[in-house]
C-alpha cells in the first residue's frame, strides 16, 4: 500500500461498506426473504443474495424479484410492483439491519492504525443513507469515519467515480494521496476512473466472481496484511 505514497500512509482512505468492512449479507438476505414471503413468492436464501449485493437496494430488489443477477432479462416488472416490493424490503431491513451482521476480522486493527497515522477516513457505499449510519453505529464503526457517502447522496453510484470525488472533496483531500478499499468490480472500476489506487479484499461478495482477476492494485485476504 505505502508504495503508492512514497513509503507513507495515504492521507485519505475510502472504504466500501458491505462486503468490505461488514458482512451484512445475512441481514440483507433475511430482509429480501421477508419481502418475497410478503409477496407470496419463494424465498431466495443467503447464497443467492450474496451474489446480488453491490449495486444498491433498488437493484437488489429487482434481482430478487427476477430471481437472477441479470434482472433486465427477467419477467417484465411494473413500476407499481417494484415500488410495493421495495417498500416491503425497506421495512424489513430497517428492522433487521445490523442484527446478524459482523465486522470482518482485520478491519478494526487497520482502522486504528490508519487513524494513528493521521489518515482521514470515509465510507463510500451504494447503500441508502437510511441504512448506512445505523449499520455503522450498530457495528461500533461510526466513530472511525470523518465522512460517509451513501448510494443516494448523489444522483449516481459506483462504479461512477463521482462518489469518490465527492468524498475526497469533503475530506479536503487529493486523489493522488487517496486509497480506495473495496470488495467488488464496482469499487475497482470507480477507483480506476477516479485515478485512485485500489485494494480489493477476497472475503467480500463481488457477485460470486474472483476478485483477483478484476484489476485491483493489491488483493488481500485481510486488511492487516497492509500494516
Amino acid at each position: 500500500m505505502k508504495q503508492f505514497f512514497d513509503g507513507q500512509w495515504p492521507d485519505t482512505i475510502l472504504f466500501d461498506l458491505d462486503g468490505t468492512l461488514v458482512d451484512s449479507a445475512p441481514d440483507l438476505a433475511a430482509a429480501i426473504d421477508a419481502m418475497l414471503e410478503g409477496l407470496g413468492r419463494p424465498t431466495a436464501g443467503a447464497d443467492k443474495v450474496r451474489q446480488w449485493v453491490g449495486n444498491g437496494a433498488g437493484i437488489l430488489v429487482r434481482r430478487a424479484l427476477a430471481d437472477r443477477f441479470d434482472h433486465e432479462n427477467g419477467p417484465a416488472l411494473s413500476d407499481a410492483d417494484f415500488h410495493d416490493a421495495q417498500t416491503l424490503f425497506f421495512k424489513a431491513y430497517a428492522d433487521l439491519n445490523g442484527g446478524l451482521s459482523r465486522v470482518y476480522d482485520g478491519v478494526e486493527p487497520f482502522l486504528k492504525a490508519a487513524k494513528a497515522a493521521g489518515a482521514r477516513l470515509a465510507v463510500v457505499t451504494n447503500k441508502p443513507t437510511a441504512f448506512t449510519g445505523p449499520l455503522l453505529e450498530k457495528m461500533n464503526l461510526a466513530h472511525w469515519f470523518d465522512v460517509s457517502i451513501s448510494g443516494d447522496t448523489l444522483p449516481v453510484k459506483k462504479p461512477d467515480p463521482a462518489q469518490l470525488h465527492h468524498a475526497i472533496e469533503q475530506l479536503d483531500g487529493d486523489a493522488g494521496r487517496t486509497l480506495m478499499v473495496g470488495d467488488s468490480i464496482n469499487d475497482i472500476e470507480a477507483a480506476q476512473r477516479a485515478g485512485v489506487p485500489v485494494v480489493a479484499v477476497r472475503y467480500g461478495y463481488n457477485y460470486g466472481g474472483r476478485i483477483d482477476e478484476m484489476g485491483a492494485d493489491i488483493v488481500v485476504d485481510s486488511l492487516v496484511e497492509l500494516l
